[in-house]
């Protein structure tokens, strides 16, 4: 009983020196300096692909755009049709005409759905490679400087970091993409 006793105290002593050790590594790290920060979207946006991305992009969204308004005037003018002939149809006209257009609406609510889910599809398609660009940059100039980490400043995550412990890597990044 002696001996497992023993045991679970040195398991707690190992555990809580594993403790303090990862408590105490965010100051050492801090103490020497040794992190990068940038804004990630400010970077980003200035890579060139960004820019063709972004048009490529808007391409694509004019043209469903364009196709969701011409649905929507071929269910306006066909509406309008049964709303000027309604009082002449005979019964069964009548129903199949509204069927017709609830069909007709139906697929067009369905169709706009469908572009908004391939219009972001298409966004983390094309921004991906951008991304996997922009993290292996990240990679290769945080270790290059020796950081522990690297902070992305944006929405305000980080309003303050002391310049003295801390290296905007923006610049080395942006050299680094643009070679």
């Amino acid at each position: 009983m002696n001996n497992n006793l023993q045991q679970k105290v040195k398991g707690m002593v190992k555990w809580s020196l594993l403790f303090c050790l990862f408590a105490l590594l965010p100051l050492n790290v801090s103490a020497q300096g040794k992190f990068g920060y940038l804004s990630y979207d400010a970077v980003l946006k200035a890579m060139p692909e960004y820019a063709i991305a972004e048009q490529n992009l808007a391409n694509l969204t004019a043209q469903y755009e364009s196709e969701v308004k011409r649905a929507e005037d071929e269910f306006n003018t066909k509406y309008e049709q049964f709303l000027d002939g309604q009082h002449e149809f005979p019964q069964t006209i009548l129903q199949k005409r509204q069927r017709e257009l609830q069909e007709l609406m139906e697929k067009n609510i369905a169709f706009k759905e469908e572009s908004k889910r391939l219009l972001a599809t298409a966004r983390e398609e094309a921004f991906a490679p951008l991304h996997q660009r922009l993290s292996d940059a990240l990679q290769s100039v945080g270790t290059q400087r020796g950081l522990a980490f690297i902070i992305n400043t944006d929405q305000n995550a980080c309003p303050f970091i002391n310049p003295e412990m801390g290296v905007d890597v923006s610049g080395d990044v942006l050299n680094l993409l643009n070679k």
